[in-house]
């Protein structure tokens, strides 16, 4: 039976509402979004026919409100909802809600919801069915002495998952005993932030695994298929980083092998639409993890290869419709990657950034890119959501010239305003070892040293890149303050004359932890500038927007430089340099703060707080955690002490270096 679906409400925000909305639009049907006071002005609400506010920024109070979004979509008039991914996705009260309510669900019914919806009870039904399992317990008595001694008859190292989750929220790697209770808390409250349920199990942690996922499709007439599948084995803190299709290496038989084996674990729970089944793979074997009941955020490389719009597939399940292809008219052709663009700083263990995007360029309209996101130059990463900026999609004939246009993507994407991985991401395609698809799910941390070789200084280039920019936007400025009645003054010229003075100036410049001094003496044309590697001649035009032509030596070249406060960021041949320019005349000390003083590593919520004032600490112990993003930071002692003072309490607001607490070093 066929329901028809004319409105769609898409319960969700971000890149998979703008990629919802164009799909439904181009299927001809009226688009309503929702939004929370944070996201007023964002691009999803701008693109939809219609937005709906429903509440306040954290998403507690908005996004994942059910009785809110229903009486949002029956106000509006909605005949479907979509729950995109993450939020209310795999809430199987919210797909009862909208069944109760006559509003069709773009998802599984809330049987399979509820089957897949818990790790232990997925593991159990696939144990049944029996698709191999990694070692493990997946009970439901969540006693800490019951699950610590567990860890021990698994033997370490063991994996901490939530139970409910997803995305790597409430999951720990825990290598000793000694670990296990720290592990253990700071994953259910994890859990319980991000799924409002704190339950976990534990499984043995293996060492060298591949993360292989099959894409499954089920319609209401009986039709399941796989639409092949995707390595995600690229990770850092269970967090997918790169994701590819077809996955390297994967013979048609293993293949078709877990394909039927992800096709079996769909049916065994009614499934119906888009669903994940994820597999560890080490050797010949592999072994199933979870089923993702919706759609993945990777979902585009699987689109790539297969030439399929999964929303649209989605949508006409929904409806009723039958599948669009059977199992043998599925293509596979070519190969597909996904990057996650993040505001995070890798230097920092990969903490999130919150603030504005001062300047975003995206490499859309490039041979075989396509770009997903849900901001825009001037738009805030919020504390409150996701920090991801952007999903960079590349599809080539194989897997080299997907490579080489994520090489190309990356060298063009500019971000200003907020550290990003960017840097990290290219790192990680020029690394020979992922060129050649050798790679496992310890490859970040294997690889440390070359992908995060940290700050580099500057080279020759980009002091004088840097130079020019400083020396020509003042020009401009000055051109532009002449007065116009005496055009031929001295004191208008932006060429450098200056009375009693020979024609130079010295700029100075910060990065990588040390200042460079550039002088730049004024000659006819343009400049001559002096740098740490020799003296080189050096002319340009800068454009409004940063664009900076530049011919140093007599070599052209184009870049873009763009200032944020004081520093500047540099974008040329691909590469970013950021240096702070140091202006004497506004040259002050270096931020106050004793030894003793420990302050927060990014903007967030205080969790918990597990010293007072008085305490006695050793070097290591947890102090205070910090959550953000739904991902928790511990402040750990750096040397043994005593608390002398405790600033903030669980649930106070802090910015990006807060003093949290003062510790005094024991004698």
């Amino acid at each position: 039976m066929t329901r028809p679906i004319r409105s769609l409400l898409i319960a969700n925000r971000g890149e998979i509402a703008v990629r919802i909305i164009r799909t439904a639009r181009a299927m001809g049907l009226r688009t309503i979004a929702v939004y929370s006071e944070a996201d007023a002005d964002a691009l999803h609400v701008q693109m939809a026919d219609e937005a709906y506010p429903v509440g306040a920024a954290p998403a507690r109070d908005s996004y994942l409100r059910i009785d809110t979004l229903i009486e949002t979509a029956v106000r509006a008039g909605a005949d479907a909802i979509h729950p995109g991914y993450g939020f209310l996705s795999e809430n199987e009260a919210f797909a009862d809600a909208c069944a109760k309510a006559g509003i069709v669900f773009v998802g599984p019914p809330a049987s399979a919801i509820r089957a897949m919806g818990s790790k232990s009870a997925a593991k159990a039904l696939m144990d049944k069915a029996g698709v191999p399992l990694v070692p493990g317990y997946h009970g439901e008595d969540q006693d800490p002495d019951l699950l610590a001694r567990e860890a021990e008859r698994i033997g370490y190292p063991v994996l901490i998952k939530a139970s409910a989750g997803g995305g790597g929220k409430g999951m720990k790697v825990v290598r000793a005993a000694n670990e296990f209770a720290d592990a253990l808390a700071s994953a259910q409250r994890e859990a319980r932030n991000a799924f409002g349920d704190d339950r976990v199990l534990v499984e043995k942690y293996l060492t060298q695994p591949r993360h292989i996922e099959v894409q499954v499709f089920a319609d209401t007439h009986g039709n399941c298929v796989y639409l092949h599948e995707r390595d995600c084995s690229i990770q850092r803190r269970h967090q997918k980083v790169v994701e590819e299709a077809p996955a390297p290496g994967m013979t048609p038989e293993r293949r078709a092998r877990m394909g039927r084996a992800a096709v079996e674990a769909a049916r065994a729970v009614g499934y119906v639409g888009a669903g994940t089944v994820e597999f560890i793979a080490e050797g010949d074997g592999f072994f199933f993890m979870e089923m993702n009941t919706r759609l993945q955020v990777e979902h585009p490389v699987t689109e790539a290869i297969t030439g399929q719009d999964l929303v649209e597939w989605q949508i006409r399940v929904a409806r009723g419709e039958t599948l669009p292809l059977a199992q043998d008219d599925i293509p596979l052709v070519g190969h597909a990657f996904e990057v996650r663009l993040y505001a995070e700083d890798p230097e920092r263990d990969f903490l999130p950034q919150v603030g504005r995007l001062d300047h975003l360029v995206l490499p859309a309209g490039l041979p075989g890119v396509r770009i997903d996101s849900g901001v825009g130059a001037g738009d805030q990463v919020s504390i409150h959501y996701d920090p991801m900026i952007a999903k960079i999609i590349t599809s080539g004939a194989d897997r080299a010239e997907a490579a080489g246009r994520m090489v190309a993507a990356l060298a063009a994407t500019e971000v200003v305003g907020l550290p990003t991985n960017r840097a990290f991401l290219q790192a990680i395609f020029a690394t020979p070892a992922f060129a050649a698809a050798d790679f496992d799910t310890g490859f970040i941390e294997r690889h440390r040293a070359e992908l995060l070789p940290g700050p580099a200084a500057p080279g020759p280039r980009d002091l004088a890149l840097a130079a020019l920019h400083v020396l020509l936007d003042e020009a401009r400025a000055s051109a532009a303050g002449a007065d116009p009645a005496d055009p031929h003054s001295p004191w208008g010229l932006a060429a450098g004359w200056r009375m009693n003075r020979s024609a130079f100036v010295d700029l100075t410049f910060a990065g990588a932890g040390e200042r460079h001094v550039v002088r730049a003496h004024y000659v006819p044309g343009g400049f001559r500038l002096d740098l740490p590697g020799g003296t080189v001649a050096a002319e340009g035009t800068l454009d409004p927007d940063g664009g900076l032509t530049a011919r140093l030596a007599g070599v052209r070249l184009k870049a873009r430089v763009l200032r944020s406060g004081h520093k500047l960021v540099i974008f040329a041949a691909g590469t970013e340099c950021t240096l702070d320019h140091v202006d004497p005349r506004f040259a002050s000390a270096a931020a106050a703060g004793g030894a003793g003083r420990l302050v927060s590593p990014m903007p967030g919520t205080i969790t918990r707080v597990a010293v007072a004032a008085g305490d006695a600490v050793k070097k290591g112990d947890p102090l205070v955690v910090v959550e953000a993003m739904k991902m928790e930071h511990t402040v750990a002692a750096p040397r043994d002490g005593t608390v002398k003072s405790v600033r903030y309490a669980v649930g106070d607001l802090v910015e990006d270096g807060a003093e949290l607490l003062v510790l005094e070093e024991t004698e």
